[in-house]
């Protein structure tokens, strides 16, 4: 619990581990989910950016999986095999790489903001050329290859991490590793670069 009789807290709300907050939820408590969604939301955002690169999508493929943790909170088992970052993070995964498998038009909005030509803006720009280059490749890799990039690299994954996660054996999340590098290597210089970051 959270809270004793008197209302003292017993551990502060925030210092509460994932399955008590999860406990308190499933009680009503929608401070102790705010908490959870505080801490977990903005990695499972950027994961689903990653894998979709589509903002909308991705935000709502994340309140879909924060309302599907609201459901199930109360069939929550603490002593599960998967932690429930991981549970959570196959959760946004698969749902981002259902979006990614449907056929779908860019929106105008990812042709991106005007470059700011003030102090520093040449330095956002090139930033912001360098990753939409690599997202565009990562278009052109075939999807577990890029949920294991995007796990690995943008979500800071190690791999038996990853493996948990995609359901795989850590050898097969290494080798998904390997070739998604090549494949990424290989869609980047079809585009006449070489050399970007730690990926390649």
């Amino acid at each position: 619990m959270l809270e004793q009789n008197g209302g003292n807290p017993t551990i502060g709300i925030d210092a509460a581990g994932d399955d008590d907050l999860l406990r308190a939820a499933s009680l009503g408590d929608r401070g102790a989910f705010a908490v959870l969604m505080e801490r977990h939301a903005r990695p499972m955002l950027t994961l689903a950016t990653r894998v979709t690169r589509n903002a909308d999508e991705a935000d709502e493929i994340v309140q879909d999986a924060f309302l599907k943790v609201w459901k199930m909170a109360p069939r929550w088992e603490p002593d599960r095999e998967a932690k429930f970052s991981t549970w959570l993070y196959r959760v946004v995964l698969n749902a981002s790489l259902d979006v990614r498998r449907r056929a779908r038009y860019a929106p105008l909005e990812e042709a991106g903001d005007p470059v700011d030509t003030a102090p520093g803006g040449l330095d956002l720009a090139v930033a912001h050329q360098r990753d939409r280059l690599v997202s565009q490749a990562l278009d052109d890799i075939p999807n577990r290859q890029r949920a294991a990039l995007s796990l690995h690299y943008y979500a800071g994954m190690s791999a038996p991490q990853a493996a948990k996660i995609m359901e795989l054996t850590v050898p097969a999340v290494e080798s998904l590793l390997v070739r998604g590098k090549r494949a990424l290597r290989s869609a980047l210089a079809r585009r006449g670069i070489t050399g970007i970051g730690d990926v390649t």
